[in-house]
């Protein structure tokens, strides 16, 4: 343990962090950060309410091991998609990133969405951010108890409703919305739906900026996936600098001053409460209200804008711009094969699913005359909101025969059973072959399954 004469000095382990008051800008990119919030909630508040036929268009029936996206319906054997989109996502994000920094984190993460949605509800009933910082260190009036806790009410119930939309996802909505009116919901659904809605409350209406300055890792590693011709917000310090106050209208060079005037406007509207004028920063979210701010102050002062602005390395040091360079062609190309390779498998696969499962209890059955037998279980799956019909045939061994109906019908999006007996000739049966089980759609013959499988016999003929 260190003591006071050792040379240091105790310090606290943990600092509470000063509450931000972002203020509010207008500008282009205002415009499309607030576009791109209502766009993104209205559908995410909105895509379980919408039908496809008479059951819900986007539906994750967990239960029923069934996924529904529109007039797609996903089953657990076609997880393969589920994994590829997900590395498309993953990888799509490396590649807008490589071009244009934080796209992601300024303008879609939830995160920053519905952080958006809380704070422009934090404005609208608690004024703008003079009045909140006022609100916030004055007495516990009547007006400040009645904003403080109208704002609340309306976080705590967009809250719930999140939790609510984002469980309708997962249960029939409508059916949701009535048991929890009538509180007749399971235990579960009213878990889940008030984990997500506390999550949201506590992330977007306290928490904030502290999500993405500590607990989201992407902030972390952003920095691996930029070079010099990335697409970043800068602040252009051989423009800007020495900073310093003047009056409008004044020349920077007759007063021996860079562009900025040191107003600390950028810094006053960052959500993070950083200032960019101090170079790249991890907590940067690149929401670009830095830009928007900064343009309007040089427009005031009868400057040119971009003393802020999205640039690169290279072209603040007047170099040109390379869009085409290693690390985007390498984005591009894997982009490219994962997209091409989810459309192919998606566009060549079968509507029907076949599973065949052998009796491991019995390895074969002599059935005398009728030759070797050998049981086995067959699922098929119709992926189709249809029902069909189907064949069912075996080959790989001369003789071989199925002991059951070879023609049967399938409920649509259901599963058919079907125990079935193999026989094949004593003198073809030897050891053990590969056979293989051919399904097809009696209505369509483009539709064929194959599914291979083990046929056991005697090592030698008595």
């Amino acid at each position: 343990m260190n003591t006071p004469s050792s040379g240091y000095e105790y310090g606290q382990l943990y600092r509470s962090e000063d509450k931000i008051y972002p203020r509010e800008i207008r500008g282009r990119f205002a415009t499309l950060r607030r576009l791109a919030m209502f766009v993104l909630l209205g559908i995410f508040y909105g895509g379980p309410w919408l039908s496809w036929g008479d059951r819900q268009a986007i539906l994750f029936d967990l239960p029923a091991r069934k996924f529904y996206v529109f007039g797609l319906t996903m089953w657990p054997q076609d997880f393969v998609y589920l994994a590829l989109l997900l590395i498309i996502m993953a990888v799509s994000l490396f590649f807008f990133t490589a071009l244009a920094g934080r796209l992601w984190c300024g303008y879609a993460c939830p995160q920053t969405v519905w952080t958006e949605a809380f704070t422009w509800i934090e404005r609208l009933v608690e004024g703008d951010r003079n009045k909140r910082i006022k609100l916030d260190r004055g007495p516990w009036d009547f007006n400040r108890v009645w904003r403080k806790s109208l704002k609340q009410f309306i976080w705590i119930v967009l809250a719930l409703f999140t939790g609510f939309s984002f469980v309708g996802y997962f249960v029939p909505v409508r059916e949701l919305a009535v048991s929890l009116a009538t509180f007749t919901a399971s235990p579960w659904q009213w878990f889940w739906t008030l984990f997500y809605g506390f999550a949201t409350y506590g992330n977007a209406g306290f928490m904030r900026e502290q999500v993405c300055k500590y607990m989201c890792p992407y902030a972390r590693f952003q920095g691996a996936m930029f070079d010099r011709h990335s697409l970043i917000i800068t602040y252009d310090d051989r423009r800007g600098e020495p900073r310093g106050a003047r009056r409008r209208g004044t020349a920077p060079a007759e007063v021996g001053l860079g562009d900025c005037v040191d107003c600390r406007m950028c810094v006053q509207v960052c959500p993070t409460g950083i200032d960019i004028r101090e170079g790249l920063q991890y907590e940067c979210i690149a929401c670009a209200a830095c830009i928007d701010a900064c343009d309007q102050i040089m427009d005031k002062m009868n400057y040119p804008r971009g003393l802020i602005r999205y640039s690169t390395e290279t072209m603040l040091q007047n170099e040109p711009y390379r869009l085409l360079r290693p690390r985007t062609l390498v984005y591009t190309a894997l982009l490219t094969l994962l997209l091409a390779t989810l459309a192919s498998s998606m566009i060549v696969s079968q509507p029907v699913i076949l599973d065949v499962i052998r009796d491991r209890n019995t390895l074969y059955r002599d059935v005398g005359r009728r030759g070797i037998e050998n049981n086995y279980t067959l699922r098929v799956v119709n992926k189709r909101n249809v029902a069909r019909e189907y064949e069912l045939s075996v080959r790989g061994i001369d003789g071989i025969e199925i002991g059951t109906a070879t023609r049967f019908s399938v409920p649509a999006e259901s599963v058919f059973t079907l125990p079935t007996a193999v026989t094949a000739p004593h003198e073809n049966a030897l050891g053990g072959q590969t056979i293989e089980f051919v399904l097809r759609s009696a209505d369509d013959s483009g539709i064929m399954v194959v599914e291979e499988s083990r046929f056991r016999g005697p090592s030698e003929v008595n």
